[in-house]
């Protein structure tokens, strides 16, 4: 009887495709004994998007969930997700960089790192290869699997072969988006058998509703270990359901050595505790075989759900997906997925918001046409590439070759909020927001999302909002307390507002029109021409400048009294992930400055005035 492998994702991409990677470590821990005992080939816990939802949202050090996890499952292969040359942020590190990730990743706990390029250049993971071999721990190259006119069973055996040149100790097919046909399956394993020696893992995500077919195909064209997912976080953008893949295995005469009863008893704990999050579901992550025609993969159509709704945007989510082929075509047909998912995802976002397309170009997508994501499949669109670069000149090298070893300088600039060389390689994939974490860390203030109440959200309908939470005005953390007093029903009513316990009285019609500032008090603001706290007038000619959504200021780079031209960039924000730089919209002099790095902003307000 043949012994086919399961490799388990509840522990990060079941709830990176349901909850938008939320699931905390406190709600790991607990069933950690009975996953352990499971007999899995490993335990997929690491890398991804967990990196950056543990920094930005949740508030724990990624490095401390893995030690935990390491702790907890000591009889497991950990499993990790690496970006090749990405790493776990969303540039290119230099080699130095690269080096340190997955030593400390290996002495924290990883087991198996599996590696892949989201343009599926090889130059991209030769370096993250060499370097897990290094340590000694298991290599899985990998191939990122994507339908265009330029992609075939030729294209992926040639680049099979080139990944086991790397010295690999697997192979994994990873089906992001959920592409796989059982045909395609077969006919792409089939030959990835003949072609190549080492074992073949195959990943498959199950939003089309194919997953199961094609894992069953794979396994009997010769796979040799399939990703599944426990069906507390399975199926639709997530995977096929583990407890079912066992069954069905079996069936067919294959040994998984997966105790069913135990797997119960880890769906029934993570059904109960899933709804705790239930302010991260999506209608967006169900099945859904429109990805076959828009491609975007299971991590991310949850938090693509999750950013439009947070922009009030999310009425636009079909515009948005009809978009993103569109972008993926003028890109040369890249494979969607980190960072090239969030990369043509954004720029979707921008030319429908924007409502012209490539009104707005983002900094990822200039760089991308300048090479520095690496070589594109297919061709680029020639006029979209004009106006993103210019004369700007492309590059051919590999895009690490352009970077200096930088760690020594990353460890000078994170000295005095650092206490290891892990907080330095958080500060090197965040920089802005992992300097805030580590220095919230260190001063004990980090508070994460908070967790809304089901019933009490329900009972109150849309005007639901929690009464008490934290905010942060320019780097400031302010504890807020509201509570009312009066009739819903008249014209004004007071409410109660405590800042940092000081409380004060404010006369409003509804809660949206209390204002906290940024030195903490608290204010009533009526006033048409002022949007927010900070006091920023709405726009109100042609030479003010505005962003399409919401996001942080990053960069400014302007003064009061330059001169700049229609088109030139003057404000770089983040936004969904991604830097956005914002031209100006007319020739003249800048009057006025609004905002300051680090400050959060919002559409209808103006950022920079220009006359």
């Amino acid at each position: 009887m043949k012994k086919i492998n399961i490799t388990e994702l509840v522990l990060r991409d079941g709830h990176q495709c349901h909850i938008a990677t939320r699931l905390r470590t406190e709600d790991m821990l607990p069933i950690c004994p009975q996953l352990d005992k499971l007999g899995f080939w490993s335990l997929e816990a690491w890398g991804g998007a967990t990196f950056d939802a543990c920094v930005r949202y949740l508030k724990e050090d990624p490095w401390e969930r893995l030690k935990k996890l390491r702790q907890a499952l000591p009889n497991s292969q950990i499993q990790m997700l690496l970006r090749g040359q990405n790493l776990l942020g969303y540039r290119h590190y230099s080699d130095d960089v690269v080096d340190l990730f997955v030593k400390k990743s290996v002495e924290n706990g990883v087991d198996v790192f599996r590696v892949f390029d989201a343009m599926n250049d090889i130059r991209n993971i030769e370096v993250s290869i060499k370097a897990v071999k290094k340590y000694k721990k298991h290599a899985q190259g990998t191939i990122s699997f994507t339908t265009s006119p330029v992609h075939n069973i030729e294209y992926f055996v040639d680049l099979a072969k080139k990944v086991e040149g790397l010295g690999s100790d697997s192979l994994a097919i990873k089906d992001m988006a959920g592409l796989l046909t059982p045909q395609v399956t077969k006919d792409l394993v089939s030959s990835l058998v003949e072609n190549i020696s080492i074992p073949i893992h195959v990943h498959s995500h199950a939003t089309a509703g194919l997953a199961s077919i094609n894992l069953i195909a794979a396994v009997e064209s010769g796979a040799s270990t399939v990703d599944t997912c426990n069906s507390s976080f399975s199926e639709g953008a997530s995977h096929p359901t583990t407890e079912s893949m066992v069954v069905a295995l079996e069936d067919l005469g294959y040994e998984t050595g997966i105790d069913l009863a135990l797997t119960n008893e880890v769906s029934q704990y993570f059904k109960e505790v899933r709804k705790k999050y239930w302010q991260f579901e999506s209608e967006f992550t169900n099945l859904d075989p429109r990805v076959l025609i828009n491609q975007v993969p299971g991590g991310m159509i949850s938090n693509l759900s999750s950013q439009l709704k947070d922009q009030g945007a999310l009425d636009k989510m079909d515009q948005v997906l009809e978009e993103i082929p569109k972008v993926r075509e003028d890109l040369g047909y890249p494979p969607l997925v980190t960072p090239t998912s969030q990369i043509v995802g954004t720029q979707a976002v921008l030319n429908v918001i924007t409502g012209e397309r490539y009104k707005s170009i983002t900094n990822e997508v200039k760089n991308y046409f300048l090479g520095h994501y690496g070589r594109a499949p297919g061709n680029l669109n020639k006029e979209i590439l004009s106006k993103a670069i210019g004369d700007q000149k492309q590059i051919s090298c590999r895009p690490a070759d352009l970077l200096k070893p930088e760690i020594d300088s990353l460890k000078v600039k994170a000295e005095s909020f650092s206490r290891c060389e892990e907080d330095v390689l958080t500060y090197a994939m965040f920089p802005d927001l992992g300097e805030i974490f580590l220095q919230e860390r260190n001063a004990g203030t980090l508070e994460p999302e908070i967790l809304l109440d089901k019933e009490e959200a329900m009972k109150q309908g849309d005007h639901y909002a929690p009464s008490e939470f934290n905010i942060t005005l320019h780097g400031e953390t302010y504890h807020i307390k509201l509570t009312g007093s009066g009739h819903a029903g008249e014209a004004e009513r007071p409410f109660y507002v405590s800042v940092d316990g000081i409380t004060e009285e404010v006369l409003v019609e509804t809660l949206d029109e209390i204002l906290i500032s940024p030195n903490g008090q608290t204010i009533s603001d009526k006033s048409k021409t002022s949007n927010s706290a900070t006091g920023r007038p709405k726009p109100s000619h042609g030479g003010c400048l505005t962003t399409a959504m919401p996001g942080t200021i990053i960069d400014i780079k302007v003064n009061v009294g330059d001169k700049v031209a229609a088109g030139d960039g003057v404000i770089v924000i983040e936004a969904m992930k991604m830097e956005n730089e914002i031209q100006a919209p007319e020739s003249g002099t800048v009057v006025a400055i609004h905002v300051s790095k680090g400050d959060s902003v919002s559409p209808n307000e103006t950022l920079i005035e220009i006359q």
